[in-house]
């Protein structure tokens, strides 16, 4: 790619100083900068991540916690990726022509990236390493482990993946880009490079993955149930891994009618655009809106779903629970509120003044970067609800 402005269409401000690349990667150590903090506050209020996750263990009290490798291995990616893009700053000065010259730039960093992830790093324990390698592995085709073997872990490694559905889908842009003789990767992303088909799949994989856990779960309870000859009276029939199948299945009408909308009339399955809209406008609000009630209901066991009984018990604040390791109910209570924010930012379309503002680079960018920090709530208060769930299994 030349880079010929000519060939190329107009760059935005946005991508002049963030190229897509570049975006991809600082969402991605974003994460593992808030998944070190996760870690870390849980330690300090007694929560045992790693006891949970059936993560290794430290051999021995000289090793550093785990919140602090994390940090550790985000501080090694940080610093590269600063360096590069300051080299990159430098360079192109803004120029659209030495943008698309210099992609080599940001491409090359995504390459430590990945290496960073799968090559020995000194201060990241080879266990450790090769246990998160593992998972990755597992969950990669929907696989989940069983609950002795780290299944909570694999359900939220799975989860953050899904928060990640839109990254991902970018990060395939850009390497397409890259690849391709008519595009630079720094240059206006090309949304539909590769065409039509891979770029909704790929955000779909994550869905897929949760998808194919919740049937491996439900059909794991009725095969004990079958063993035992009677419906267990913790797991039940199963029944509510299939609504959480359903849950993630809810996400694929929302993908697909989301990429028909940016394809030419010929390929709206003879559907107007109005239609479409529509349709899209309520396979979107299904999805939230029963996200929203299983992020409250079930992932974090609050009662503000529950009967008016349940959800008014006097022996905690209203809507919340008895067991609770987050001292301050208003925690809970913005939680939720911020929860059911983002959960909407859909919402923008149906708003005059704001309906292009997800077709935005920066736009996206920043809906990306918020659903990775609604990730990062969450987790806090998934894991406060499997450690409660852990106490009263171990009493």
């Amino acid at each position: 790619m030349d880079g010929d402005p000519a060939i190329e269409p107009q760059l935005d401000g946005f991508s002049r100083v963030l190229p897509l690349p570049y975006r991809v990667a600082l969402i991605i150590i974003m994460g593992i900068w808030a998944w070190g903090l996760n870690l870390h506050y849980l330690s300090v209020i007694k929560i045992d991540v790693p006891s949970l996750i059936r993560y290794p263990g430290r051999s021995s009290p000289h090793h550093p916690p785990h919140h602090l490798s994390t940090y550790r291995i985000a501080a090694f990616l940080t610093i590269p990726l600063a360096l590069s893009l300051f080299l990159f700053w430098a360079l192109t000065n803004g120029s659209p022509k030495d943008i698309a010259a210099w992609e080599i730039l940001p491409n090359l960093y995504l390459l430590i990236l990945v290496v960073g992830f799968i090559a020995p790093i000194p201060f990241v324990s080879r266990n450790g390493r090769s246990r998160t390698l593992a998972t990755l592995k597992r969950i990669s085709i929907g696989g989940i482990a069983e609950a002795q073997d780290g299944k909570f872990g694999d359900i939220l490694l799975a989860d953050a993946l899904t928060s990640y559905a839109k990254v991902l889908g970018d990060l395939f842009i850009s390497l397409c880009m890259f690849f391709s003789s008519k595009h630079s990767s720094t240059g206006p992303p090309n949304r539909n490079c590769g065409g039509g088909f891979w770029v909704p799949f790929i955000i779909a994989i994550p869905s897929l993955i949760r998808l194919r856990q919740c049937i491996t779960e439900y059909f794991r309870v009725q095969n004990a149930n079958k063993r035992s000859g009677q419906i267990s009276p913790t797991t039940g029939w199963g029944g509510v891994h299939l609504a959480n199948a359903l849950k993630y299945s809810s996400a694929f009408p929302v993908i697909i009618l989301s990429a028909l909308q940016r394809y030419p009339e010929p390929s709206r399955l003879g559907m107007s655009e109005v239609t479409l809209f529509r349709l899209w406008l309520f396979f979107v609000f299904v999805n939230s809106a029963y996200s929203f009630y299983w992020d409250v209901a079930r992932d974090w066991d609050l009662t503000l779903f529950s009967s008016k009984k349940e959800r008014e018990n006097p022996e905690y604040p209203y809507g919340l629970r008895s067991h609770r390791w987050f001292h301050a109910k208003e925690f809970y209570y913005a939680a939720i509120v911020m929860d059911a924010m983002l959960r909407c930012t859909w919402s923008f379309k149906l708003s005059p003044h704001l309906d292009h503002f997800n077709d935005l680079e920066g736009g996206i960018f920043l809906m990306e970067a918020l659903e990775v920090f609604r990730r990062w709530v969450w987790i806090f208060f998934r894991v406060e609800t499997e450690w409660g769930e852990y106490h009263r299994m171990e009493e």
